[in-house]
């Protein structure tokens, strides 16, 4: 089963069971990746709509940190479920050890040797990372490890 069936089946049980704030979380996302589909006139594979999952949690992080500082408990607890509901659909987080083995890989595979070949070594891990870890730790990650060398 694709993931796009997953999530419409989810949406389904959701209006089934009466849970109207799953609903409206799952509607979003399915809107999310409609509008891509839209816009790119294609049908998006599972790694395409994991990489547009992946920019919702980081919308809805965003937003949670914005509502906190403005002191709207209510809107940061809409964004926390919604970004809970995202995440359920996310594959599981790589570990530090993980990051750091593919990093190593990555420099090896294209023979990065300073901080001028970091856009090879991300264009390497992307794909490989897309929604299982946070690429702004792992850009901080790379560019230490090839400073370093």
């Amino acid at each position: 089963m694709s993931l796009k069936d997953r999530i419409t089946e989810d949406m389904k049980s959701a209006m089934r069971a009466g849970d109207k704030p799953r609903l409206a979380a799952i509607r979003l996302i399915l809107a999310a990746i409609k509008q891509r589909e839209v816009d790119e006139r294609k049908t998006l594979t599972d790694e395409e709509i994991v990489a547009t999952l992946d920019r919702m949690r980081k919308q809805r992080r965003e937003s949670i940190e914005q509502y906190e500082k403005a002191g709207r408990d209510d809107l940061a607890g809409k964004e926390a479920f919604e970004l809970e509901v995202i995440e359920s659909y996310l594959p599981q987080p790589l570990g530090e050890d993980e990051i750091a083995d593919l990093i190593s890989q990555a420099i090896e595979e294209t023979g990065a040797a300073s901080i001028k070949d970091m856009g090879k070594v991300m264009g390497w891990l992307k794909p490989r990372l897309a929604g299982r870890a946070d690429m702004g730790k792992v850009s901080g990650q790379v560019k230490a490890r090839l400073a370093g060398q």
